[in-house]
């Protein structure tokens, strides 16, 4: 014991950082000098883990720890009684991505700490991505950490059997992207005799249905993109109006489900299950789920993945932010620096490795096995539940900036095969300029005011409204707040620029 101690005092005299590592040397050396963390974190399962996970935890960080897990259902009632009573934590994890907008203000108001300097001291919490810190920065600066997310997903699943029966490759282009659902359509690819397929299953959601993976083919940009100097959305470039006209253009031709505004996403793949649709546009990760469910109707039928399509602009696709849930520190639970120093530091040592692996696949031999160095889950999904998958939510970074962290074996090589084309995706990313802005005028009526954008898009992929009355919506959304929208982010882009 003595000579730990003696390393760790020789350490602080080489560098600062190593005193953060000095408070986790171990769990028995460090037990009466242990950090005490408390966290608020979100709960997806029904019923509070076990804390085995956890006690391993404190045990290799030398930490006490004291989890107060919040169901997903009342995550937002809770952690706003916390603010309000002054009872929040020492880190704090939001309910997903899309709480972090709504904690801009008590950021900016000084609830949370600001970390930005500081992370170089730490080996791990350094390797976090810039470009996903930068989305979650306030005024240029840096409040939390982040749990990564796939900066895109987005792609084709195909059925596979069907074009190699119709002598088709995967499409390269936006035409031959075409032509693959007009044969899908018309040239009887399930050879039973009937027309009673159509190439694309799609759903009412501009977003993570076909329409924005299809429109960044085109070469429209992100949410928000730069013309002449200036920021304006992505509905007034004319590769907006253009990928309105492609999927028009399959409407008008029967080639995707004719209700598919108002086709909800079980249903819209339900049309791939039951063998009436021949491509579906979206996340490649679900092929996992819809493949085996495929295959148990029919047993002779291969899905496939594919991302790369060739449009005007070259290759492209659109981006998100990079994170599923960011970890706030609020200062009416940490008092001083040092004390922030303390906790960052666990969250240093809870991305490592060993600790990540540890929250994310659980105890070798017991929650999952390695074969050929990939990992294997346990069958018992009802142990996996109880003891580990809660505690994946405390996961920081992930498997792109923790260096030595796990892989699973992917049963299906098309599984496979759409974690690859993810990871290729990362090469042609377009990401959205207005990630880290600020609009009070959008946070009051942005949301709003896509409504109008999203229901003339509509109209005009059905054949409802002309190009000139899409206009007129666009002049509409600019009269009630869009001018002042475009006004408020091109000066936040002005100055995070400077």
């Amino acid at each position: 014991m003595f000579a730990k101690l003696l390393l760790c005092v020789l350490s602080v005299v080489m560098s600062a950082a190593a005193l953060a590592g000095c408070a986790y040397t171990s769990g028995t050396a460090a037990s009466q000098n242990r950090t005490h963390i408390t966290i608020m974190a979100n709960l997806h399962s029904l019923e509070v883990p076990s804390d085995k996970i956890e006690k391993l935890v404190e045990e290799k960080t030398g930490t006490e720890l004291d989890i107060q897990w919040i169901p997903d259902g009342s995550n937002d009632e809770k952690v706003n009684a916390a603010i309000s009573t002054g009872t929040l934590p020492k880190a704090l994890y939001l309910k997903n991505a899309a709480s972090f907008p709504l904690f801009r203000d008590q950021i900016r108001n000084g609830l949370f700490w600001e970390i930005g300097s500081l992370l170089d001291d730490y080996p791990n919490l350094s390797r976090l991505k810039t470009e996903v810190l930068n989305n979650i920065s306030v005024n240029g600066k840096l409040y939390g950490l982040y749990q990564e997310r796939p900066l895109s997903r987005q792609g084709i699943i195909y059925r596979k059997d069907w074009a190699d029966t119709l002598k088709l490759k995967a499409p390269a282009t936006l035409d031959e992207l075409y032509v693959m659902l007009k044969q899908f359509t018309h040239n009887d690819p399930d050879r039973n005799g009937k027309d009673d397929t159509f190439g694309l299953t799609d759903r009412g959601d501009l977003v993570y249905g076909a329409f924005k993976t299809v429109s960044t083919y085109f070469g429209t940009p992100n949410g928000w993109g730069e013309q002449d100097g200036k920021l304006l959305p992505e509905f007034m470039f004319p590769e907006y109006m253009e990928t309105m006209k492609f999927f028009r253009k399959l409407h008008q031709e029967g080639l995707v489900n004719r209700d598919f505004p108002v086709t909800g996403k079980v249903d819209q793949q339900a049309l791939l299950l039951n063998g009436k649709a021949g491509m579906y546009i979206g996340a490649m990760g679900d092929v996992i789920s819809l493949e085996s469910r495929l295959k148990a109707a029919v047993p002779e039928a291969a899905l496939d993945v594919h991302n790369r399509i060739k449009g005007p602009k070259g290759y492209g696709v659109w981006a998100n932010q990079g994170y599923g849930t960011v970890v706030l520190f609020p200062k009416s639970a940490i008092h001083t620096e040092a004390e922030l120093k303390d906790v960052l530091a666990f969250f240093d040592r809870l991305m490592s490795a060993e600790i990540s692996n540890l929250i994310y696949w659980g105890i070798e031999g017991s929650h999952y096995e390695l074969k050929k160095g990939k990992v294997v889950p346990t069958d018992n999904t009802k142990l996996t539940h109880k003891e580990v998958k809660p505690y994946q939510s405390l996961l920081i970074g992930g498997p792109s900036t923790i260096s030595g962290m796990l892989e699973p074996e992917f049963p299906l090589r098309a599984k496979e095969k759409a974690e690859a084309l993810t990871k290729d995706n990362e090469s042609m990313l377009i990401h959205d300029p207005t990630a880290f802005l600020e609009s009070d005028t959008y946070n009051e009526k942005g949301v709003r005011l896509q409504e109008t954008i999203k229901d003339a898009t509509y109209k005009f992929m059905l054949g409802l409204i002309d190009e000139q009355a899409f206009q007129s919506e666009i002049e509409r959304w600019l009269e009630q707040g869009g001018s002042k929208i475009i006004e408020e982010y091109n000066a936040s882009y002005t100055n995070a620029a400077n």
